[in-house]
């Protein structure tokens, strides 16, 4: 998993509640167990029309957020099914953060086993967000893990919370593999401990 340090890169807007994760990759995209090829498919009820045209009004169709790496989103992102396709398909379009007010606790969770950065700010700090996002080409933000800020295009700055070891596994780079191997010398330690104290076992 690649490590998340500082990322800076184009917001989008989307302020819409209670996006879920059928919303952001639907059902019939769910029959792969590949992490990549799902890109293309994200938000694609809201990206395509019927005829499989590009919906120009979309956010991640217009020319200045093609290559958005940032989603600035409405409460309650990732809600529904559990389907852990919603990370994969924005980390394969080139997601790395999503910053809302609020998240399903399980999208939440597969985000970090994913590298991507869920952000949970205040609903004063997403509107400023939100007008940042709303520049175009010229929306970019600067996420700093290690500082625990968000810096704007105009340089204003903004704090946010994480927890310890949620901030740690990205900074690192770790999936749960190797977050637990990790521990490995102590968990050997513990075997042979066993083995010795209990040879029945």
């Amino acid at each position: 998993m690649d490590k998340f340090t500082t990322l800076t890169g184009v917001a989008a807007p989307l302020p819409i509640i209670n996006i879920d994760t059928d919303m952001i990759i639907p059902k019939q995209y769910l029959k792969t167990i590949k992490r990549t090829g799902l890109g293309t498919a994200l938000f694609s009820e809201m990206r395509y029309n019927e005829d499989g045209a590009e919906n120009p009004d979309f956010v991640l169709n217009k020319s200045g957020y093609r290559n958005a790496s940032i989603i600035v989103a409405g409460d309650n992102f990732g809600c529904g099914s559990s389907r852990e396709h919603a990370p994969w398909a924005l980390l394969d379009f080139g997601i790395r953060c999503v910053i809302s007010t609020s998240f399903a606790d399980i999208f939440y969770n597969n985000c970090f086993k994913n590298g991507i950065l869920p952000l949970v700010v205040s609903p004063e700090q997403l509107k400023l967000l939100l007008d940042d996002a709303e520049r175009g080409s010229n929306a970019t933000l600067t996420v700093d893990l290690e500082a625990q800020t968000i810096r704007g295009p105009d340089g204003g700055e903004l704090h946010f919370d994480i927890d310890p070891s949620r901030k740690q596994i990205l900074l690192e780079g770790l999936d749960d593999i190797a977050g637990t191997l990790k521990s490995d010398p102590s968990i050997t330690t513990f075997e042979n401990k066993m083995a010795a104290d209990r040879p029945w076992l």
